[in-house]
């Protein structure tokens, strides 16, 4: 179920839910109309203000969870390419041939981790490019090695950029794949739906038809489930996650 909401576009998956929505007005205003012909006097019931704080609710909590799920996974990339960063400029002040073979490993991981980000959406090719990536790390390990086996000074402050580009490469790893339970979005799914088939049958049970209130309440509710499904979706949509840090990073190798 997972993979059903990461796959598909958000804004498919939210296309989905205004005619759900609009549906279930129009089963719950029917089934109101019906009780009102059948002279059954309707009850004034807390229970459609109920249903329509819950969905409330729901729709604040999931997009405030999407929005931290965002932000971390932006102060990863910050943190990734610092890091980087710092390893490189650590190869620099090591001795030949040492420095001129890390640094290009340094700087193909580095485009390897910016081209991945840029290219559309695909688990598969994220899993195809880890090995790559752990290959890299290998070879990081090994220059640096040989750099200590050849008395660098610079052995603690070269081991610890090392640690750092390790470690923020598994938490960065941890955040892109870190999304919003699939229960939350069924959940969302379920409330508006029930919730719009509420108000329907209030509208038909009092015999009124509010088209633009119902309109503008249906398209309101869409339209914020999409954002939080997009910031569910951090590689594509409208709200991505920025690589400018990589894109700096690179040209300050390339210098």
């Amino acid at each position: 179920m997972q993979n059903i909401f990461v796959e598909r576009d958000a804004w498919i998956i939210a296309s989905m839910l205004a005619p759900l929505m609009f549906a279930a007005w129009g089963a719950g205003w029917w089934v109101g109309w019906r009780e009102r012909r059948a002279d059954y006097e309707p009850l004034v019931s807390k229970f459609d203000d109920a249903s329509l704080a819950v969905l409330g609710l729901l729709l604040g909590f999931s997009f405030s969870m999407a929005m931290v799920k965002h932000d971390q996974r932006r102060l990863m990339v910050v943190a990734d390419s610092n890091a980087i960063g710092d390893f490189y400029t650590c190869a620099t002040l090591l001795n030949d041939p040492v420095r001129t073979k890390l640094q290009a490993v340094i700087r193909n991981y580095a485009q390897l981790r910016f081209d991945l980000a840029h290219q559309p959406w695909n688990p598969s090719r994220l899993d195809s490019a880890l090995p790559r990536m752990q290959s890299m790390q290998g070879q990081m390990t090994e220059l640096v090695a040989q750099a200590l086996r050849n008395g660098t000074p610079i052995s603690v402050s070269l081991t610890n950029a090392l640690n750092g580009v390790a470690s923020n490469h598994a938490a960065r790893l941890a955040a892109i794949r870190d999304r919003l339970p699939p229960a939350i979005i069924l959940l969302l799914y379920v409330s508006a739906v029930l919730s719009a088939m509420l108000v329907g049958r209030e509208q038909g049970a009092f015999g009124g038809v509010e088209i633009a209130g119902t309109v503008c309440f249906i398209l309101l509710v869409s339209f914020t489930v999409y954002v939080t499904l997009d910031l569910n979706q951090p590689e594509r949509g409208l709200i991505t996650v920025s690589q400018e840090p990589f894109e700096h990073l690179l040209s300050s190798m390339s210098k």
